[in-house]
């Protein structure tokens, strides 16, 4: 329930899950085939394809052919495109410390407990 408040803080482009998803692939791991997005984001080439345009189309990422293969086409981020994952990703920090003032600090405690132990059970 958590996540998917904070996920619902985006930025101003409002970009569905899987379009910012992209944005973020691209941002860490640089340009990219549609086929090597899809294999990350688990879908289909042609859903990519139709993700992909619709961020092209917003200006957030650009397509170009491959260097070596000219039947390729690699994807990469725009500056507008890592303007909105700073935008979403400050929305959401702020969102999430909104919340986080809000409570008690024995409730920042319970909290801060909880998060060591989903961090031991994640990592065994």
């Amino acid at each position: 329930m958590a996540a998917r408040r904070i996920r619902a803080q985006r930025g101003a482009a409002d970009l569905a899950d899987p379009q910012y998803s992209v944005l973020v692939h691209l941002d860490k791991r640089g340009p990219l085939t549609p086929g090597q997005l899809a294999d990350a984001e688990r879908v289909q080439p042609p859903t990519m394809t139709r993700t992909v345009n619709c961020l092209v189309e917003r200006g957030l990422v650009a397509k170009a052919p491959h260097e070596t293969d000219g039947r390729v086409v690699v994807v990469t981020i725009t500056d507008a495109g890592r303007q909105e994952i700073a935008e979403t990703r400050r929305r959401r920090t702020d969102w999430l410390a909104a919340r986080l003032r809000a409570m008690t600090p024995e409730e920042r405690a319970v909290l801060a407990d909880a998060a060591q132990l989903l961090r031991g059970i994640a990592e065994a």
